[in-house]
């Protein structure tokens, strides 16, 4: 089966913004504060409309969001042939220009394809196979820090093919200097800031008490909100990855001009 491409027409995409259990709802309203009115929730995340600069702004700004990806295609896999048959449709000219990096993460659940690993070298072949067909330089695999991350949703033998634009998860914020073990993850704990209308009491010259402080999440999460800063915005500069900077299709002069 031909994949069904998910872009819409004029410069306009479909976009899946992840979120943790429970959090949907919050992301949504989070989402339409920046502008981006066509956000809806859904399972496990929040689908909105618009151009790769808005995708960029949620990127940038959204604290409660896990990833935000752009769904390349969607098609019947049920099994792994005709999965590579499907991959193989797509122009992954318009996504990865040859010789850069990429890695493939598949889920697999009540489908033919029940072993993820395997599912995402299928994928992975079929890519590569298209460009050594047009006597291109192929990509290789980089697992840990790909120009190009694509994920791959297989649920009742129906897959959601999508390149991640967060590249590593957006919980990690570039703010810590050093990794260490936290109890909470930076977006859930902005997500019960937001919920508990901490930039209201903020505004109105409040205090934020954390007497069990360890790894400063908290206080943290709460000082970004308060002064309304951008989650995002020290990522690159303390070495953290983003997805979209990789891709073939990356608009350098919207990303540029959200950092400045």
């Amino acid at each position: 089966m031909t994949p069904e491409p998910t872009d819409a027409p004029t410069g306009t995409h479909g976009f899946f913004a992840t979120a943790g259990r429970n959090l949907e709802t919050l992301l949504a309203e989070e989402l339409r504060g920046l502008g981006l009115e066509s956000a809806r929730e859904t399972r496990a995340g929040v689908r909105f409309t618009g151009s790769v600069a808005d995708a960029y702004r949620a990127l940038l700004w959204s604290r409660v969001a896990s990833r935000i990806l752009l769904p390349l295609a969607e098609f019947d896999a049920p099994d792994a042939d005709a999965l590579y048959a499907a991959v193989r449709e797509i122009d992954w000219s318009r996504h990865i220009a040859p010789g850069r990096t990429l890695s493939v993460h598949l889920d697999a659940v009540r489908s033919g394809i029940d072993n993820g690993h395997f599912g995402a070298l299928r994928v992975k072949d079929a890519i590569v196979d298209q460009f050594r067909e047009q006597g291109l330089e192929r990509p290789d695999v980089d697992i840990r820090r790909p120009d190009v991350g694509l994920r791959c949703q297989l649920f009742r033998d129906h897959a959601t093919l999508s390149l991640d634009l967060a590249g590593d998860p957006l919980h990690r914020r570039g703010w810590r200097v050093q990794e260490v073990a936290a109890p909470i993850k930076e977006n859930l704990a902005a997500a019960v800031l937001l919920r508990a209308g901490w930039p209201e009491v903020a505004a109105a010259g409040g205090t934020l008490l954390d007497p069990l402080c360890g790894a400063g999440t908290w206080p943290t999460e709460a000082a970004l909100l308060a002064a309304d800063i951008a989650p995002g915005l020290l990522r690159a500069e303390l070495g953290v990855h983003w997805g979209c900077t990789g891709w073939a299709g990356h608009d350098a002069a919207a990303w540029d001009a959200l950092l400045t």
